[in-house]
């Protein structure tokens, strides 16, 4: 059984790599331009070697840079909590009790995401440099016993997938070096074949190929509890030997992959790095050329007279060079004057550097940075056109990258029982959840509404200051609550520093109360005459009667 297995995981593994071959060629140019860190997709590089060879620009990798941490910053800043969970059913959400379930559930979420052992951060934030070099990137996650979940982006180079019918990926292979060492480390020297066990004592360091094959569970039992009972089978085989190491399976996808864009016939992805690839190219040759000519500006040939008696040239500082001049004081020696124009070199490398940024999304993400001097009004339009560009490439990373990861990190807490109980409605409705996001990118695509109100205030202004009727009108017409909420939702303004329902009407009975007490203060001085005048008159009316 596990011989059959490991031939038809090597089967798989040799259809796909089949089907990745000619992108790997691809690959390795943008990474050699734009990404040279993973320039390694024919052959690994000894590390901390140079990898900088071919690029004479670095517009590109700076650009790229630019675009990780804005995808980082619009989708997952780690300052924010960027995602809510709610139940699927909308009356759901109306019970007090799933909502706190969820506001917890949501809580320990982003505490274990960003525990300092997960390494999320700087894991995804490789991710999405692989996406806008590379256009497909890959994230694994698994629990850390003891510890909780831990991420690692891994390198395009080991990574083989295949899609569904619905074109989501559903089937990954992992091809990986370990060591010996790592080997039994992960799994156990008797896991390991027979010439593993051998190297182990001998050459513990000693590195073999593995493939980790996760695929949909075909012959699943949804009433078992163990591995053959979990939506995806998992199996580890050894290259060289054809072996099975490790048979399991998950109930959620361990490894999800995006990608940037694709074409309906192709499964990887297409990056910002492949759609400027031409520019990038062309701006390093137009460097490479400048330099050569600001090099012969700044320091030109000499041109020599071929009969002159000078057999060396002293070029260096305060140098003498003996018949340099001839006997009427004229120049032998001369520069050689190519008349070269910088400028237009500079003219042309600006225009393909604003290509290259234009593709990574960077002019559109210095929107705002560039026009400082903009009204509330203004800003909130800028937005709402940032949002609606950049909708269709972030919203595919919610929806092949943090939606998979979202629910891969809520099966491991709930089978490590670090979640909350959940409240009887909630178990009826099977756990059903929704996703919602709440990053800068999505504020953005709902600074319409906000300034949908701007302008209708702009334009309903100048008619109010005609007509006071029409003032009152117009104050009387919206809902400042509801006007408020808006705002604070669009803008971000973070909850904990909104009053909540109960300490507003406590605020606003301590106001009353206060109110009634300086009435009664106020009224005090006058009853106290009144009451002194009444003293009076009756005392003058119970003399007369006497």
């Amino acid at each position: 059984m596990a011989d059959s297995i490991a031939d038809d995981v090597m089967r798989e593994q040799s259809q796909l790599a089949a089907i990745r071959a000619p992108w790997e060629a691809h690959w390795q140019e943008c990474a050699q331009f734009v990404l040279p860190r993973q320039d390694e997709f024919f052959g690994a590089r000894s590390p901390g070697g140079k990898r900088t060879e071919k690029m004479f620009d670095s517009t590109a990798p700076l650009a790229l840079d630019r675009f990780t941490a804005a995808m980082e910053g619009m989708l997952v800043p780690r300052t924010q909590k960027w995602h809510r969970l709610r139940a699927t059913d909308p009356a759901l959400n109306k019970i007090p009790a799933v909502i706190a379930y969820f506001e917890e559930a949501t809580e320990i979420l982003f505490r274990s995401r960003y525990a300092p052992h997960s390494n999320f951060p700087n894991q995804i934030n490789e991710t999405f440099a692989s996406l806008g070099a590379l256009g497909t990137s890959a994230m694994f996650l698994d629990d850390m016993p003891g510890k909780g979940i831990y991420y690692k982006s891994l390198h395009l180079s080991e990574i083989f997938i295949s899609e569904d019918h619905r074109g989501r990926v559903d089937k990954v292979h992992r091809k990986f070096r370990y060591s010996v060492r790592q080997a039994v480390k992960r799994w156990g020297l008797d896991q390991l074949p027979a010439d593993m066990q051998q190297v182990y004592a001998a050459e513990p360091e000693r590195k073999f190929d593995f493939i980790h094959c996760v695929r949909p569970n075909e012959e699943r039992h949804p009433a078992r509890a163990d591995f053959k009972g979990m939506e995806y089978a998992s199996y580890v085989i050894v290259c060289d030997s054809r072996s099975l190491v490790h048979g399991g399976g998950y109930r959620t996808m361990p490894m999800p992959v995006s990608r940037y864009r694709t074409s309906p016939r192709e499964i990887y992805g297409r990056s910002p790095a492949m759609e400027a690839l031409a520019a990038i190219k062309m701006i390093n040759e137009m460097k490479k050329t400048m330099l050569r000519a600001a090099h012969k500006q700044v320091d030109p040939p000499m041109l020599i007279h071929d009969d002159n008696v000078i057999s060396r040239l002293r070029l260096v500082p305060n140098g003498l060079n003996v018949g340099g001049v001839d006997s009427q004081g004229r120049q032998m020696i001369q520069p050689l004057q190519t008349n070269a124009r910088l400028d237009y070199g500079l003219q042309m490398l600006e225009a393909e550097q604003r290509t290259i940024n234009d593709t990574f999304l960077v002019s559109l993400f210095q929107i705002l940075v560039q026009t400082p001097e903009m009204t509330a009004t203004e800003v909130l339009e800028r937005a709402k056109e940032k949002g609606w560009l950049l909708a269709p490439t972030m919203g595919r990373q919610q929806a092949e990258l943090l939606g998979p990861i979202i629910e891969r990190e809520l099966d491991l807490l709930a089978a490590n029982g670090v979640l909350p109980e959940m409240p009887p409605e909630l178990v009826e409705a099977r756990g059903d959840y929704a996703i919602e996001y709440d990053s800068p990118l999505n504020r953005a695509q709902r600074a319409e509404e906000a300034a949908g109100f701007f302008r209708t205030i702009e334009g309903l202004t100048p008619l109010a200051q005609l007509s006071p009727e029409f003032s009152k009108v117009l104050a009387e017409k919206f809902d400042a609550d509801a006007v408020i909420d808006m705002l604070v939702d669009v803008n971000g303004v973070p909850q904990r520093l909104l009053l909540s329902e109960d300490k507003r009407r406590a605020k606003e009975q301590e106001e009353q109360d206060a109110s009634e007490l300086q009435g009664i203060l106020a009224a005090a001085p006058v009853v106290a005459k009144t009451a002194k005048d009444m003293a009076a008159a009756g005392a003058a009316a119970g003399a007369a009667l006497a």
